[in-house]
């Protein structure tokens, strides 16, 4: 990765594009490199434009922001991506989730909250707002999911792991703090995700919540 952050800004309001665009311009370590107006318009342009990080409304027309955070996947066309929705009890906010983008805002978070959100996620550090752990933390608890926990324990290697990625630790700083090397920490996430049924490592973030292994 470059030392410049290259976003690409998806939101179908003119405004809120113009908003974020002057926010970001004052900031030496980030450019935006493209904007679009809906989830094809999006998908196009990662393809195009290769971004580092994709700033993604959920409710767009033509194809919305869930619809775009499945193709980018499966096409591997790279970036990561931080939903933005407008509510914390927003139904597409748990299929962001599935879908993998890394981060989850609120539209009225403030400007610093969306540069930490964009520096934590370029970094590999998943990013939640409080208000939208709790939500998504509230409707996995009242939901019996689609598949359950191996009956195999994680190990306390893996616990000590998983404990730091719900802190939002990067593979490198989990190596630095438990004194391992990164494809060492990248075994023990392939294993808890396996065990555990996760599919990525924000899921795996709100399953160390739910359980109690970490605090928001």
């Amino acid at each position: 990765m470059s030392s410049v952050i290259r976003v690409l800004l998806v939101d179908d309001h003119d405004i809120v594009r113009i908003g974020v665009r002057s926010f970001l311009g004052g900031f030496d370590d980030i450019e935006v490199v493209g904007e679009a107006a809906d989830g094809r318009e999006a998908v196009d342009l990662t393809a195009e434009l290769a971004p580092d990080i994709i700033l993604m409304d959920m409710l767009m027309p033509v194809m919305d922001g869930i619809e775009a955070i499945r193709e980018i996947r499966d096409r591997k066309l790279g970036g990561r991506i931080i939903a933005l929705t407008s509510f914390a009890t927003d139904d597409k906010l748990f299929p962001a989730i599935k879908a993998g983008a890394m981060g989850y805002l609120l539209k009225d978070s403030t400007p610093d909250e969306l540069l930490e959100a964009i520096r934590r996620v370029y970094r590999g550090e998943p990013s939640l707002a409080p208000d939208i752990a709790r939500k998504v933390l509230s409707e996995l608890s009242n939901s019996d999911g689609e598949s359950k926990p191996t009956p195999e324990p994680l190990t306390p290697r893996e616990l000590d792991t998983l404990k730091l990625v719900a802190k939002g630790k990067s593979n490198k700083l989990i190596a630095e703090e438990l004194f391992v090397s990164e494809a060492t920490v990248r075994t023990h996430m392939t294993s808890i995700l396996s065990k555990l049924h996760l599919a990525n490592r924000v899921e795996a973030t709100l399953y160390a919540l739910r359980e109690g292994i970490a605090s928001l």
